[in-house]
């Protein structure tokens, strides 16, 4: 069984950069790994996280929860949903997403950070 443990962001287990518009810090807890993802404007996985990691589409799975910001999610089916401030969102393996507007968008990801944007 996992002790007590307390973790922050600020002082992050690991930080990824995207290839510019942004990144992700990570912490290890509870035997498992969140991240604080910070896309900025402009920002979007096809141009800033594919390059990293290769493939078609993100194939990470994510759980998470939108602190501020808006992003607009393109399944590899076609559907779409736009997400924003207060939503906590499932978003399956095989999708692209860009943020929308000026202002960054920042999520909170409790599923799908351990190996997201992670070269290899």
């Amino acid at each position: 069984m996992a002790g007590l443990e307390r973790k922050r962001f600020d002082e992050a287990d690991e930080t990824r950069s995207f290839q510019g518009n942004g990144g992700v810090e990570l912490v290890n807890i509870g035997g498992g790994v969140v991240g604080r993802a910070t896309f900025e404007a402009g920002w979007r996985w096809s141009d800033h996280v594919k390059p990293i990691v290769g493939g078609d589409s993100c194939q990470a799975a994510h759980v998470g929860y939108v602190v501020s910001g808006r992003q607009m999610i393109h399944m590899d089916d076609g559907t779409e949903l736009e997400i924003g401030p207060g939503d906590v969102v499932s978003i399956p393996a095989g999708h692209d997403g860009w943020t929308v507007g000026d202002e960054p968008c920042v999520v909170l990801d409790f599923a799908g950070m351990a190996n997201y944007a992670k070269p290899g």
